[in-house]
Order: C-alpha cells, then structure tokens, then sequence
C-alpha cells in the first residue's frame, strides 16, 4: 500500500522505533534517536549485510576506521574543496535552503487576487487564483532570497585544547576514505590479491542546509560501504575488469533488498549523466526507492577509478599500488563503491512492509519485516495472566528462547490486543501458554505440554510440543524452512 511519512512517523515514535533526539528540549533538527525496537531494526539491517557481504564472500574483509581523521585526508579526496551545496537565505525569516533545491520545496503564497489568503502551493506549481510563481522564501512567502554562495557540508572541530588552525579537524563525511588510507594496511596483513574489497559500517556526518524527511537526510548518519578494488588492465567476461565488477554489484545489491522483503516494483536504477557524476566517478549508478515524497535514493553503486588512492599516494607520499607479479608491474586499482545508508535502508524496509488489513470488521496494522530483520523474533503470552502456573511457564519459555533469539513477554492485555501489538512491530512468531498447556489441577486435569505458535503473515496457529519449540523455530529462523513447510506436520489450532 502507499503509507505516507506521518503514519510511519507516528507508528516509529508509538512503538518505540525512532525517537526525535533531545525532544524534551524541544528538538535537535534533524537528528534521531533509535528506541528498544528501532536499535534492533537497525542492528539487524547491518547485521546481515555484514554477514551477506564479508563473512560469507571470500574476496572482502572489514575494517572499523576512526571518525577524526588528519585534516589532509580531506584535502586529498577533494571534500575541502568541492564537498560543497549553493545556500541561499531568506531575508525575512533567515531559513536556509539548498539553491538547487528550491525550487523542489511547496511554498507559501499570499495570494493579491483573493485578498491576501495564505495558500500552501505544491512545488513547482503556480498560484491557481492569480497564476504567479514563487519568487520569494518558500517558508515564509514573504522575504526575498540572497544571491547563493557555496557552503561546505563538513563538519569542522578542533584536537587537542587550543582552537587554532594547527588543531582543526573535522567529522568525517563519508567512511570511504577511511578505508582508502588503510589500502596498504590491509594489503600488507591480509596478503589479498586483486579483486577483493574492504567493508565498513559507521557513523558519518554533513552540515546538511535543507534536511529532513524523517530519517531520509540527517545530519548525523550510518553507512555500509564497500571499496572494492579491481585491476583496470585486466578483462571479465571480455570487458574491462571495472565495467564488469560494477554491474556486479549493482545486480547484488538489488538482490539483497529484494531478498529482505524490498518490492522490487518499488526499486529501479538511475544512471547518472554526464553532468551528474562526481568528479572521482567513471559512472555511477543510484537504486531508487518509491518514497513517500517520490523516487529517491536509497543508495549508489560508482566507479572511482584510481582517483583516491592517487590522490592519498600525492598528498602522503606513501606509494599505494597493488603489484601485479604475472605482468611485473604496480598497479593502482580502479574502485568500486557499493555504498548504503543504513537510516535509508530502515526507513524503506518500513515502508514496503507496512500493511493496513480488514480482520473481522477490525483495522490490523501489521509490519511484514523479514524475519531476519524483524527486532522481536518470538512474542511468549499467557492467555491468563492471573493463573501463576501458565506465566511461570511463560517466563521458563522466554528464558529458554532468549538465549538463541530475541525473544518478549508481554501480559499487559488480553491476548487478541497482545497479537494486535505484536503485528504492528512486526513480531513473526507468537506463542501462547493457556490452560490446555499446563492443565487444571482443581479439576484433576493433566496438561498436554503443547503451546499454540501463531505466524504474524497468515494468522495461522499450531499445536507444538514445548520440547520442540527450538527445533521449530531454528528451522525456520536459523535454517530459512518456510512457515508451511513447518506447520504441515502440526495440527492447526482454531482462531
């Protein structure tokens, strides 16, 4: 379904995923904070990436750089210089925005032809009372915009306890040179023949003019990139080595969404033109994701050539060359840079698993996450909480499960609300203690040591014995069986 940003806004703060940081100060713009449920999300996001794309491929290994870097590094990659967006200022309101962005933005108008009526029009469009554009700040509809002037997106601090220029440093933009300054680190421990890449997730920061939507554009955020470095002289499938690699990792990287749950009718490529590139790129190639405000990028997949490690090799000396023994030769090697924002990543995961269905005249909300990047695995609920034997058995099952997975407990509601709540965080698997379980000792009852298992996606329920339970589930959490396959050999359980 279309979602819009306010339902995914307001569900993230509801339950715990996304907090707005500093709130009780009334707010830092542009920046979040990751709740119970969200920091789950977000560690699974890059768990699995990480397990996808280092330990369980043979040519790339990983790499875990400083934030504060020497304040060269930044001169050689080119961001002291060209690491920069055109800003403009209203004159009235003093609102930034991006220059080339402006245009982009809904805008308010005071319309002369209705007597001065204040309208919210949609980017781009006219007044359709008096038919004007907007020439004014898009904010406030009233001041006038400044001439742009260039504005540099990084970051600038001090080391050490003298505020001098000796001392300025600043937070890193991007995790990419990290891994470029440690290319003959790695090379020289790990004895690694080209191709192979080097991985890294971390924090990065931008002075961003104009953010917002959400987590889409903040000022403070994660990545996951590779530098994955290839020798440009030799062929792959009869091409160029870098050509070839890159529609590699294109093709891999569209995979991996969809294999976690990304619709791929609401992914597609974007090849920059010419005018687009960066100036380290070859060619560039963005997935796009259908946001809510439109298609966007979800993450790039460039060709750096050999422009980096050239650049580090001028400012630091140091020879950063790869030696071919087959041609007797050093060889710079081109890049290539899957890079993934992980806030990006998260953001559309909730997007294309957020459903609204029609359950017996009732709304269900339900997050259909991937199993693997759901926060909560296993939800443990006692269909009477007041009856201490059936929660100590809940309490003994949560214990139990908790060492393989993320496993609650939860009996602040009765149990079609409990599931409720659990569907709206995307809980896969349910299971729920009740009398049948633990039998009824005044009636001379014995228990059948069963517990019903209910799947989030088609609302089924099983009768499982609780001997078996992490057999169950590490089939199908663990080992990838489907909810089918598992359950046809329990007998169903009613609704």
């Amino acid at each position: 379904m279309n979602v819009t940003m306010d339902v995914i806004v307001s569900l993230c703060k509801r339950r715990g995923f996304i907090f707005q940081s500093s709130e009780i100060y009334g707010g830092t713009g542009s920046c979040w904070d990751y709740g119970p449920l969200g920091v789950e999300l977000k560690n699974n996001i890059k768990r699995v990436w990480w397990r996808d794309f280092v330990q369980q491929r043979d040519d790339v290994v990983g790499l875990d750089a400083s934030i504060l870097m020497h304040a060269t590094v930044w001169k050689a990659s080119g961001h002291l210089d060209n690491f920069t967006d055109p800003m403009v200022d209203c004159r009235e309101c003093k609102r930034r925005f991006r220059a080339d962005k402006v245009d982009e933005l809904d805008w308010t108008h005071y319309c002369t032809a209705t007597k001065g009526n204040k309208f919210t029009i949609k980017a781009g469009e006219p007044c359709k009372h008096c038919g004007e554009r907007r020439t004014l700040c898009p904010e406030c509809g009233k001041g006038e915009l400044t001439a742009p002037r260039q504005f540099n997106l990084m970051f600038k601090t001090f080391m050490g306890p003298v505020e001098e220029d000796a001392a300025v440093t600043y937070l890193r933009p991007e995790t990419a040179q990290g891994i470029f300054v440690n290319f003959d680190n790695v090379l020289q421990a790990t004895r690694r023949r080209l191709p192979f890449g080097i991985a890294q997730i971390g924090k990065a920061f931008r002075n961003e003019i104009t953010p917002g939507n959400f987590i889409f554009r903040t000022r403070e955020f994660e990545q996951m990139e590779i530098e994955y470095f290839v020798n440009p002289h030799e062929e792959l499938d009869g091409r160029p080595a870098d050509e070839a690699w890159h529609d590699r990792w294109i093709a891999d990287c569209q995979a991996w969404f969809a294999r976690y749950g990304l619709d791929p009718a609401n992914v597609r490529l974007h090849e920059h033109a010419r005018d687009e590139l960066a100036h380290y790129a070859k060619r560039t190639v963005d997935l796009l994701y259908r946001f809510p405000m439109g298609w966007s990028e979800l993450m790039g997949i460039a060709n750096r050539t050999d422009f980096d490690l050239k650049q580090h090799a001028k400012f630091s000396g140091k020879t950063l060359t790869w030696f071919d023994e087959e041609r007797k030769e050093h060889v710079v090697p081109y890049v290539i840079e899957p890079s993934a924002g992980v806030d990006r990543a998260l953001l559309a995961f909730l997007l294309d698993a957020y459903r609204e269905e029609q359950v017996r005249g009732e709304k269900r909300v339900v997050l259909r996450l991937h199993p693997e990047l759901a926060p909560i695995k296993i939800a443990v609920l006692p269909l009477l909480k007041k009856r201490p034997d059936i929660v100590a058995t809940c309490h003994d099952l949560r214990t139990r499960l908790a060492r393989r997975w993320v496993t609650l407990y939860d009996d602040t509601a009765a149990i079609g609300r409990l599931y409720r709540r659990q569907d709206e965080v995307g809980t896969p698997f349910c299971v729920t203690v009740d009398v049948k379980t633990v039998g009824d000792a005044e009636k001379g009852e014995a228990g059948d040591g069963k517990v019903t298992i209910r799947e989030r996606d088609s609302m089924e329920q099983i009768r499982v014995p609780l001997a078996e339970l992490e057999t169950v589930f590490a089939r199908i959490l663990d080992d990838g069986a489907t909810w089918a396959d598992v359950a046809a050999a329990y007998p169903r359980a009613a609704n």
